[in-house]
């Protein structure tokens, strides 16, 4: 039996983005198509960037975040975007030609251990909430790398985010922690 897929959207921390949430699981773990060339492996992201003020796609769970152009107006795009990612959904375009899950298996020394515990436990599900992703790159000399997708990537508050935010945090629960830092895309 077919399941009738409802899309509602959220608007995000960055203005240029917006969330577009679906009733069903899009996929396991996140993917981020930031350009057109990068979306070629995703029919799903493909087809987003045929429309002309798509500037940036990003999946997660149930939900694909979409950044517009500059000179796009949300007002105008929106029910434009909802109605493709309702059929899109409902004809089950996939968002990647080849399905792996993200490996959720930590990996480092135990203390590298302890902050991507930390980044997934606590930080990703609030990053999601705001149509983001965030992904642990490394730890050196008390300095964490860290990812910033989606909504996230180029948002005015991100800064914020990231030093009130995770660096408190993981600074109060792994004292070898005294940075946090966002590697560049």
């Amino acid at each position: 039996m077919a399941v009738n897929i409802n899309v509602y959207t959220e608007s995000t921390p960055n203005p240029a983005t917006m969330k577009f949430l679906v009733n069903k699981l899009l996929l396991n773990g996140s993917v981020d198509y930031p350009t057109k060339e990068s979306a070629e492996t995703s029919p799903f992201a493909k087809e987003l960037y045929k429309f002309n003020f798509v500037n940036g796609v990003f999946f997660a769970s149930n939900f694909v975040t979409v950044t517009k152009t500059e000179d796009a107006d949300w007002a105008d795009i929106e029910p434009i975007l909802k109605e493709f990612v309702k059929g899109a959904t409902e004809a089950e375009l996939r968002v990647k030609d080849v399905v792996t899950d993200e490996n959720t298996a930590f990996e480092g020394t135990e203390t590298e251990i302890k902050i991507q515990q930390i980044l997934h436990d606590y930080v990703r599900p609030a990053v999601e909430q705001d149509g983001g992703a965030i992904s642990y790159r490394s730890f050196e000399n008390g300095i964490v790398t860290v990812e910033l997708r989606g909504s996230c990537s180029g948002c005015p508050s991100s800064t914020y985010t990231l030093k009130a935010g995770i660096e408190s945090l993981l600074k109060r629960m792994v004292p070898e922690v005294t940075e946090v830092v966002s590697e560049a895309l």
